[in-house]
Formats: structure tokens, C-alpha cells, sequence
């Protein structure tokens, strides 16, 4: 069984659903959460936010985190899931922003970090994730999700 149909299993047993707000990983987490058959009983709205304005305008990201803390921060990360979660009122939103590369790294923020928020109107955790900046961009990005779909098969069963 792959880490998404547990997830599904997961989300189906104990009737919730889910939503994700995706940046830097571009959709990737969206298509492997829908790659499981029965996946449209679960998943309210998947959203692909990549330009900042896009994160202000759908989802509420303040204009006063991105320019002071950026895009790629914990409270970015927050936002858009909180925001998320108010859009759609699904039990779990989840957001993930990020710098894939191979370009855009600083060294306050390199290639290969990435901050995912899950979002539940209870509780919300943030993971910093950080993998090695000369991965190669389209594995950065399945590396991100990896880690993602973990922490969110974590999330549920806690």
C-alpha cells in the first residue's frame, strides 16, 4: 500500500476531509493524494497558489508577512492553510511553500527549503523541511511531498 492510499484509508475511516494549497511544490501533492481511486469522497479543493498575489487574493496571506518575512516562512505557510481552511471548511488543510530550484536560494533561505503547514480548526503544526540544495528541481519537488504525505499520515493518526 502506497503512503497516499493509507491516507485514504485514513481520511475515509475516520470521515474527513481535505484541501491543499500548494506553492512550491506545484501540484504534485494534489495529483498523488487524487492518484487513489475513491479520492473524490475526501478531497474538497486542491489549489495551486504560486504567485504571491494569488496567495493574498485566495487565500488571505497578509501583505505585511510576505514583504517582511517572504513567501517562504512559517507564517506564509500558516496562512495560506488557515486561509485555506476558511475558503473551503475542509478538516485538514495543508500548504506547502518552498524554494525547488536550482536557482532563487538565499543563505538565509536555500534551495531545497520548504515550510508545510497542516491546518485543522482545532490544532495546526508547521514542518520545516530542508533537503540538499543541488537536488535536481523535479526531485526536489517529489522529495517534498514525500515528506509532506508523512507528516500528514502522522497528523491524522495522532
Amino acid at each position: 500500500m502506497t503512503i497516499e492510499e493509507e491516507i485514504g484509508r485514513l481520511l475515509i475511516s475516520k470521515k474527513l476531509t481535505v484541501s491543499t494549497t500548494e506553492s512550491c511544490t506545484g501540484g504534485l501533492l494534489s495529483s498523488k493524494l487524487t492518484d487513489v481511486s475513491g479520492s473524490s469522497s475526501y478531497i474538497t479543493l486542491n489549489l495551486i497558489t504560486y504567485s504571491n498575489e494569488t496567495k493574498q487574493k485566495m487565500l488571505g496571506v497578509e501583505k505585511s508577512v510576505l514583504d517582511t518575512k517572504g513567501a517562504v516562512s512559517e507564517e506564509c505557510a500558516y496562512q495560506m492553510s488557515k486561509g485555506l481552511y476558511e475558503l473551503t471548511k475542509s478538516d485538514i488543510c495543508i500548504s506547502t511553500t518552498g524554494i525547488a530550484g536550482p536557482t532563487g536560494g538565499t543563505p538565509e533561505k536555500p534551495v531545497g527549503l520548504m515550510y508545510s503547514c497542516i491546518y485543522t480548526h482545532e490544532k495546526y503544526k508547521i514542518y520545516k523541511i530542508l533537503k540538499p540544495s543541488d537536488t535536481p528541481r523535479i526531485k526536489m519537488k517529489e522529495l517534498f511531498v514525500e515528506e509532506v504525505l508523512k507528516n500528514l499520515a502522522g497528523f491524522i493518526k495522532d
